[in-house]
């Protein structure tokens, strides 16, 4: 079982920059390979990123690619998401999730463990 808490979610304006963090809990999170996912209100939850539980290879959509970075840190069993150059269009509750298997990393029910969200708000 994994627990998954994100933060640092907020109000930016338009060029700026957040940190997303996602806590997990239990013994085995390099096991895991991790993801952020966004949904905006009236839409479906979309890929922004992923990370294999090694940290080795990284994955992004094209619309974050060049602005967004994943990485991760296992001895604190954290996933982070830097995010740059912010657009209107980044605005979203954006979501941490973890799945074992290494395929697949843009499909949303690929992955067995979801944190609670945290919402991002980029003002133009």
């Amino acid at each position: 079982q994994v627990q998954l808490v994100e933060s640092g979610g907020g109000l930016v304006q338009a060029g700026g920059s957040l940190r997303l963090s996602c806590a997990a809990s239990g013994r085995t999170f390099s096991n895991y390979a991790m993801g952020w996912f966004r949904q905006a209100p009236g839409k479906e939850r979309d890929f922004v990123a992923a990370i294999s539980g090694s940290g080795g290879s990284t994955y992004y959509a094209d619309s974050v690619k060049g602005r967004f970075t994943i990485s991760r840190d296992n001895a604190k069993k954290t996933v982070y998401l830097q995010m740059n150059s912010l657009k209107p269009e980044d605005t979203a509750v954006y979501y941490c999730a973890a799945r074992s298997g290494s395929t697949s990393y843009s499909v949303p029910n690929r992955y067995d463990y979801w944190g609670q969200g945290t919402q991002v708000t980029v003002s133009s």
